[in-house]
């Protein structure tokens, strides 16, 4: 049941952060879903380093909304050569 959870929170998380980023129209569902999972892993990091644990599916989600924008921040970087 956790997997299920996790690609759903996942999938919310990266579709939002692509909308920020403005990807969303050069991804799919399956890469938003690749991205939010992502995400969670790198706001996992993040996040406790600088001292913020968040918890609940509402902390879950945030927590891999950042790391989501993160991980675009990053991807456009390498894409373009600047980040938006």
């Amino acid at each position: 049941m956790n997997i299920i959870i996790m690609i759903i929170v996942g999938g919310i998380a990266g579709w939002l952060a692509s909308m920020v980023m403005a990807r969303d129209a050069s991804m799919g569902v399956l890469l938003n879903i690749v991205v939010g999972i992502i995400g969670g892993l790198i706001g996992g990091f993040l996040l406790p380093a600088v001292g913020l644990v968040l918890s609940g599916w509402i902390g879950y989600l945030i927590t891999a909304f950042i790391g989501a924008v993160v991980l675009l921040l990053i991807l456009n970087l390498f894409q373009r050569g600047r980040a938006r």
